[in-house]
């Protein structure tokens, strides 16, 4: 009978932190608030624009552009969907060419695979 026992595996938690403080982490997080933090500034500003115009500037925005009903308003309005969704497909886009591959190596190196679905497998 051996009193010898197997030294412990590093817990989940052990390998959850050595990741965090990995350069390849690191790279991840700043690539994600690279596009992000900018997006999001730029999104805010021209939602703002869009706000002050019509509070202050209600002559411009009550300009008729198309028949009587179609103003520079209602276009602007219609405009903060159409930027919001430009703002999703390029994330998407963004986040298939560098956030993506990133996260999916660190993914394989702490042992989480993941199936195409999404679910652990």
């Amino acid at each position: 009978m051996s009193t010898d026992t197997p030294a412990p595996a590093a817990s989940q938690s052990d390998k959850y932190l050595a990741v965090q403080r990995s350069d390849e982490f690191a790279g991840l997080r700043r690539a994600l608030r690279g596009f992000v933090f900018p997006m999001t500034v730029a999104f805010f500003l021209w939602y703002a624009l869009y706000v002050i115009l019509s509070a202050y500037a209600r002559d411009f925005m009550g300009t008729r552009l198309f028949g009587s009903n179609i103003n520079i308003a209602l276009v602007f309005g219609l405009l903060q969907f159409v930027s919001t969704f430009l703002i999703a497909w390029l994330y998407s886009r963004y986040a298939d060419r560098k956030i993506d591959p990133i996260a999916d190596r660190i993914r394989a190196e702490i042992g989480e695979v993941t199936r195409e679905d999404g679910s652990r497998g």
